[in-house]
């Protein structure tokens, strides 16, 4: 198993972070920009741009924790988690943690870690448009 977990501090309280982060409708606004998102209750399915829908996927929202928890189906390739927490009333951070198992397309730590950076950094503008009062 390799795992990899980056971190980001957003100038914003906790709960409108983990609000923008769970938001369905919108995760593609934030998450690597080649996947793609479908839902449809707890289940939804996740294909890269241009594929087919593709492997379904699991994704729990929890709100009391501020925690998303999501993973393959079918195969159990991968794994994830986002917890959002507040820094003394004031800022939040947010980890990011994937973990790929044996056998799996882990694409590599680079491609990884880039990766999970562009899509902090793209969650940051999202929640910075919402706090704003300009963003959906």
């Amino acid at each position: 198993m390799t795992e990899y977990e980056r971190s980001r501090t957003i100038p914003a309280l906790p709960e409108h972070v983990f609000d923008q982060a769970a938001n369905v409708d919108q995760m593609e606004q934030w998450l690597p920009r080649e996947l793609h998102v479908d839902s449809g209750g707890p289940a939804v399915s996740v294909h890269e741009h241009g594929g087919e829908a593709g492997g379904g996927a699991v994704l729990r929202a929890r709100a009391e924790q501020m925690r998303l928890e999501w993973g393959t189906r079918e195969n159990g390739g991968y794994t994830g988690w986002l917890q959002v927490a507040g820094l003394d009333g004031g800022p939040s951070e947010v980890t990011v943690h994937l973990s790929f198992f044996a056998g799996t397309n882990d694409p590599g730590a680079q491609a990884v870690n880039d990766a999970l950076d562009r899509s902090l950094a793209r969650l940051e503008e999202q929640v910075r448009l919402r706090v704003d009062g300009t963003g959906g």
